[in-house]
């Protein structure tokens, strides 16, 4: 697992910890965080990464879908449509409504493959992330009424 998370973090072309952080950091996921793996014969091929949101539209929970990783040799085996399904199964299965994520506006392909599973994109959204120093700083601001 931990060495499919490094190839996805080159994939993305972000900077990536040691393994041995990338495996300390497994052992100690946030209460809630599912890891859905793909193994084909002892190999970790993909993986899901998702947990419950609340509240959404008409105050009803889903899941977020923080990533969706098929290793290069594996990518049009399936694998990703099989991971999605099972996502789809467990919102289903945990009374959820929807199950949202983002996707990267300039990989068309892969806006194809996500419209393909009958996903739509949200329009009227707009994704965010506080990170550095905007972060550093909001978690100290001190707040006066």
């Amino acid at each position: 697992m931990a060495l499919l998370l490094q190839d996805m973090q080159v994939h993305y072309g972000a900077a990536c910890p040691p393994l041995a952080e990338i495996e300390a950091a497994l052992d100690a996921l946030p209460e809630g965080v599912v890891l859905l793996v793909a193994d084909l014969d002892g190999t970790v091929a993909g993986l899901a990464a998702y947990g419950p949101v609340y509240p959404g539209p008409g105050l009803s929970s889903g899941l977020f879908m923080k990533d969706l990783f098929v290793a290069a040799a594996h990518r049009g085996d399936g694998i990703g449509r099989r991971l999605l399904k099972a996502v789809a199964q467990a919102a289903k299965a945990g009374g959820h409504g929807r199950v949202d994520w983002t996707a990267d506006r300039d990989d068309g392909r892969l806006l194809d493959y996500y419209r393909s599973l009958g996903a739509r994109p949200l329009e009227e959204k707009t994704f965010f992330r506080l990170t550095g120093d905007a972060l550093e700083e909001l978690a100290r601001e001190e707040i006066r009424r």
